[in-house]
């Protein structure tokens, strides 16, 4: 891997962070974007050379890429507030400033791209497993699509250009359901773990919506096989599973010893929830060549361990 330089954006955020260990084990130069320098940085940086960037400044991402000059590009930098990135006019900056990015990683002679697209992108109108390639996509379907996945269909449309292009191997990761320590307390899994850890109940839906749930580490490194696979295109980035919330939330609630606070049916399904949206992995298993290391129940136990941990200390921390 002598002379690859990987400039991964978003590297401080939830999935970015994980894709950082897999590269280096493969002997790349990472550069790692973060928005703001500071103390805490994620652990699994460690090893990177970090750059606090600001990339929806055009001028400050320029002169990064000027200065790093990176053969490979791993993008994850977005808006993704939960709440908020649906419809948020964020995205539509996000897209010009990643379309940007792209097209100087381009120009500076760059080998290969690879971008986080989302599950989203797919029609959810149709209860189908997702296939790239075959499955209608939100705005080719004539559905209603947010903001959000307007403007990631808008990016992998450019990147699918430059990609056909022949100068640039571009490849587009489609991220479906993941979980894992440091995720955003307010997501699904993160807010059942840490209501039944401090013993409070977790209202929740009907559970019987059926998905693909995949370990954030296991997110990270699928991004770190693609990047380095040569694999180009749309690619399912999620697990072969086929989980009913419920189940979900009811192992949650056996392995923490609390499975009466799990309240399901307790508050409404969202109308626009499809009941089934999971994705074919076979492009991610066969062609990429990828297999997590994580099953469902290690991997709740390893994120139930890790907020187990966090709480811990932030109540220690609180008494002091």
């Amino acid at each position: 891997m002598t002379g690859k330089r990987v400039l991964v954006t978003g590297a401080g955020g939830f999935i970015g962070r994980w894709s950082v260990p897999p590269l280096l084990a493969e002997g790349y130069e990472v550069h790692a974007v973060t928005r703001a320098a500071g103390l805490d940085v994620p652990a699994q940086l460690r090893g990177a050379e970090l750059h606090a960037t600001d990339l929806l400044d055009a001028a400050a991402t320029e002169r990064l890429l000027n200065r790093v000059r990176p053969t490979h590009l791993l993008h994850f930098a977005w808006i993704a507030t939960p709440g908020i990135y649906w419809t948020s006019d964020e995205n539509r900056r996000w897209l010009a400033s990643s379309t940007q990015l792209l097209r100087h990683f381009q120009a500076q002679g760059g080998v290969r791209a690879v971008m986080a697209g989302t599950c989203a992108e797919y029609d959810w109108s149709q209860a189908e497993v997702c296939i790239e390639g075959v499955s209608a996509l939100a705005d080719e379907a004539g559905a209603t699509i947010t903001p959000y996945a307007q403007s990631k269909l808008a990016l992998y449309r450019e990147l699918q250009g430059i990609g056909r292009g022949g100068d640039l191997s571009t490849a587009w990761g489609r991220i479906f359901f993941q979980y894992g320590p440091d995720e955003h307390p307010d997501r699904l899994v993160a807010s059942v773990i840490i209501n039944l850890l401090q013993g409070r109940e977790a209202a929740c839906s009907h559970g019987r919506q059926v998905r693909s749930f995949l370990h954030v580490a296991d997110v990270g490194a699928a991004f770190a096989a693609l990047l380095r696979s040569g694999v180009d295109g749309p690619v399912n980035v999620g697990s072969g599973d086929r989980t009913r919330i419920a189940d979900v939330l009811g192992r949650i609630g056996a392995q923490i010893g609390r499975p009466e606070l799990v309240r399901l049916g307790a508050r409404p399904a969202s109308p626009s929830e499809p009941a089934l949206l999971v994705p074919d992995v076979s492009r991610l298993r066969d062609e990429v060549g990828f297999l997590p290391r994580f099953d469902l129940d290690d991997g709740l136990a390893d994120t139930i361990g890790w907020w187990r941990g966090k709480l811990q200390r932030d109540g220690s921390a609180a008494r002091r």
